[in-house]
């Protein structure tokens, strides 16, 4: 059975100060857009959610190296390189939300090669 999140952050980061601050450390530059609100910041965030959002940045950064490799991809997977418009609009989406966006892109090209 899955361990709670309260437990995999203890594990992982001894308390929830480490696996904010373990969050903060990855979200910088390019890695990330700050659309966090500013009085409450990451520390409101519940234990799942930031565990997700550090397995997504991780992954992103080892594979991709930021968000613009990881938007590379995605134009690349569903053969839209040279469309400026849509990699603009790919800029302003979360890297969550690209990382969802570019599994769906490699699903599709799947299905469609079979």
């Amino acid at each position: 059975m899955k361990s709670s999140p309260l437990a995999q952050v203890k594990e992982r980061f001894n308390d929830k100060a480490g696996l904010v601050s373990a969050v903060k450390e990855l979200a910088q530059g390019d890695l990330w857009i700050d659309r966090v609100d500013g009085d409450k910041g990451l520390d409101c965030v519940s234990n799942k959610k930031l565990l997700h959002l550090h397995a997504v940045l991780t992954s992103v950064k080892s594979e991709f190296g930021g968000r613009g490799g990881l938007i590379s991809a995605i134009l690349e997977a569903e053969k839209r390189s040279k469309d400026e418009g849509y990699k603009t609009r790919l800029e302003r989406m979360s890297t969550p939300r690209l990382v969802d966006q570019l599994k769906a892109a490699r699903k599709a090209a799947k299905a469609a090669q079979a």
